[in-house]
């Protein structure tokens, strides 16, 4: 039997879609395949070709500011991550609770990722600032031993970030969330009513495991969030006291713009995209098999 010729309609869809698949494959796929080899040569100022293997990489990790940049990302994925996640699916149970003023609060959790990070990190920069924020109106109020510094306290700076993050990412997380608490069966809430299972009990060994396509969702887009993570640390702290909150992308931008150490960004570059190929793979390649288990 002859195989059905193509139809018009998906000739001329192939033919729309084609300029924008001509796009992908040359300046990004391209863009990143070159900026991964520009890695592997002695660029300074200007991108040149003279190979130097992995000479940039070993400068890379000797060097104390990506170090410490990469510990930041750490310490910042590692609270960001999990404190974001559970306040997130907090929110989204509660409304999916069909308590009264749903659309209110739907808003007012979902209104801070509405801002971009730059307005985040400076408003909270502002309140934070032991100048004009929250310490001086403590001691106007007279409470003049109290100090909040956090800001400009190397100890403590960067976790004022991840605060502001949170505050920032919660609403989304809620969103994603709760798309798959709307999707659960109804049957399956009518059985946990019925054998009298605690809230607590019944989300984290049914209905969580139930809705890990929406977790996985959620996780996989505050990964990326961590990796990229940038705008708001220039807007709250510039990654100082120092470089005390330091991050991979700010150490890019900065040796790529300010030092003109092209060689030396890129290898920074190629790292980062290895580490997020290192998350979402295995994440994709996680639900793809479980799909397919489904089925």
């Amino acid at each position: 039997m002859l195989a059905r010729a193509p139809s018009r309609d998906r000739i001329n869809a192939a033919l729309t879609l084609l300029p924008v698949a001509i796009v992908v494959l040359s300046v990004y796929v391209g863009g990143t395949l070159w900026a991964a080899g520009i890695s592997f040569t002695r660029s300074s100022m200007l991108p040149n070709y003279n190979f130097v293997g992995f000479a940039q990489y070993a400068t890379l990790f000797a060097n104390a500011r990506w170090q410490v940049s990469l510990t930041n990302m750490l310490v910042f994925g590692a609270t960001f991550i999990p404190v974001t996640l559970l306040l997130g699916y907090a929110m989204a149970a509660l409304i999916n609770r069909g308590i009264k003023g749903e659309n209110i609060l739907r808003t007012i959790y979902l209104y801070p990722f509405a801002m971009s990070f730059i307005v985040t990190g400076l408003v909270w920069r502002w309140i934070l600032n032991p100048t004009f924020g929250i310490q001086d109106i403590a001691h106007r109020l007279g409470f003049t031993g109290v100090t909040f510094d956090w800001i400009v306290d190397a100890r403590f700076a960067l976790f004022t970030i991840v605060f502001a993050a949170i505050w920032h990412t919660a609403g989304l997380v809620m969103v994603v969330i709760l798309a798959g608490l709307r999707g659960v069966d109804d049957d399956l809430w009518k059985a946990i009513r019925i054998e009298g299972i605690p809230a607590w009990r019944a989300h984290l060994f049914i209905i969580a495991p139930t809705i890990s396509a929406s977790i996985a969702t959620a996780v996989v887009l505050m990964s990326l969030a961590v990796v990229r993570l940038f705008d708001i640390v220039v807007a709250m702290t510039g990654g100082g006291p120092g470089i005390a909150t330091d991050v991979p992308a700010k150490f890019i931008l900065d040796h790529l713009f300010e030092r003109q150490q092209v060689g030396l960004a890129s290898a920074a570059a190629t790292v980062l995209l290895v580490l997020v190929l290192a998350v979402a793979i295995p994440i994709i390649y996680l639900q793809n098999r479980k799909s397919r288990s489904a089925r």
